[in-house]
């Protein structure tokens, strides 16, 4: 089952190293959408964002920290590979980002994603 919790609940779980990628990967996404219903999953090790809570359907990205990355995932991913190299994974609809370190951050291709996945959602559901 899982259990929804609060963001520094997720930051507590995370291997120290790694914190401040997790706490920057949310700030960008909140930066490009101030609006963004954040959903934490502590059994899913997970944040998600999106237009609402539901994860497959409303949200559009979510954060999930490893032991040695965090994986900025993009819940309808497969519908970007033609805009980045970056995305990886073979899921049916699923594709995400390792972010290895903080300057990852900076890249420009990020936000570019991000508003990408933000825009599609909203095309999705029709708001």
């Amino acid at each position: 089952m899982t259990t929804s919790a609060s963001f520094d609940e997720l930051l507590e779980r995370t291997e120290e190293h790694l914190k401040p990628i997790l706490v920057g990967l949310r700030q960008l996404i909140l930066a490009q959408d101030p609006q963004a219903c954040e959903v934490v999953r502590l059994g899913d090790r997970a944040a998600s964002y999106g237009i609402g809570p539901k994860r497959m359907s409303e949200a559009y990205v979510y954060i999930l920290p490893y032991s040695n990355w965090v994986n900025l995932g993009f819940y309808q991913g497969v519908k970007f590979l033609e805009h980045s190299q970056l995305l990886e994974g073979n899921g049916k609809r699923l594709r995400h980002i390792k972010i290895r370190a903080i300057a990852q951050l900076q890249e420009e291709e990020l936000k570019r994603l991000l508003n990408i996945a933000i825009a599609e959602r909203k095309a999705a559901l029709k708001l």
